[in-house]
């Protein structure tokens, strides 16, 4: 049986209907996003919803606001190494500042990063800013290699 708080902060799969309830509102918390419009949004959740599980965003609505309060997503890199294996990358992993310090972000990661292993990936990777990889290493996560970036415009 879920206890009260698990109730009103449980994670899902990001749906169509998420747009009125903030949750590009709530991506404006994490990075750059410009606004999209109800077609913009219907057009790439559609795009997204075809990868399946390939490329899933989850959310945390919560149920007595009915506002999202906590996202993040996971896509599926299919490879040749390790015997054609699969690669879970974990993005734009935000929780809302009204909502922080109830561990809905710990929430988020776990849920990207079971369902990675659900799929068959040896391993799920990050990138995060150096303020946040305290948070990412109580997750589980361990600091590999440098990263580095390309930025076009």
């Amino acid at each position: 049986m879920q206890n009260s708080y698990e109730q009103k902060f449980r994670i899902r799969r990001l749906e169509i209907t998420d747009k009125k309830k903030g949750f590009i509102e709530l991506l404006q918390q994490l990075t750059v996003c410009d606004s999209v419009s109800d077609k913009e949004f219907e057009d790439r959740f559609r795009e997204v919803d075809l990868l399946g599980d390939d490329h899933v965003i989850g959310v945390i609505e919560d149920e007595i606001t009915g506002k999202i309060i906590a996202t993040g997503c996971v896509f599926i890199e299919k490879k040749f190494i390790r015997n054609c294996g699969k690669v879970g990358h974990i993005e734009d992993v935000v929780v809302d500042s009204s909502a922080r310090g109830k561990q809905l972000g710990k929430k988020v990661v776990e849920f990207l990063s079971e369902h990675a292993r659900s799929v068959g990936c040896y391993k799920v990777i990050l990138d995060c800013s150096v303020e946040n990889a305290v948070f990412y290493e109580k997750c589980g996560f361990k600091q590999k290699d440098v990263q580095m970036a390309l930025y076009f415009g």
